[in-house]
């Protein structure tokens, strides 16, 4: 088991023969290039999440500084805070438990549910972190 080799044909040193594999190394592309576009679109979805919660939750008061609107106390502050913590780990379990049940459709669209979830979730980092901040990690 420890000299497991899935190319066993293939040694150190030898060539390959690579006849047909143009066939399947296209699907693979094509296949791999849906998953990035996909998770590409999701993490747009959970950025654009999170900058919209912020928008709606955060204010600057008279002096400059950065103060909740009556959204952002219920969403910060009040016991929903936990509900907005803990969803995106609802969505994970939920999702782990029904993935082998779903269509390709139903599968889609939880996935960028989500990707909304874990941005509202996220949200809370612009409060507390500057924008430039965030950018610069990103």
């Amino acid at each position: 088991m420890s000299d497991f080799d899935r190319n066993a044909a293939a040694r150190w040193g030898q060539s390959v023969d690579r006849a047909g594999s143009a066939e399947i190394d296209q699907g693979l592309r094509s296949f791999m290039l849906g998953v990035y576009n996909y998770m590409t679109i999701g993490l747009g979805v959970t950025g654009l999440a999170a900058l919209g919660v912020n928008m709606m939750a955060v204010t600057q008061n008279a002096a400059g500084k950065m103060a909740l609107t009556p959204f952002g106390q219920m969403l910060y502050t009040s016991p929903l805070k936990w509900v907005v913590i803990f969803a995106p780990l609802a969505f994970i379990l939920f999702f782990s438990f029904r993935v082998d049940r779903m269509s390709a459709s139903s599968a889609r669209a939880m996935f960028f549910a989500f990707a909304a979830v874990m941005g509202v979730s996220l949200s809370s980092a612009l409060v507390i972190f500057t924008g430039a901040s965030v950018v610069r990690a990103f």
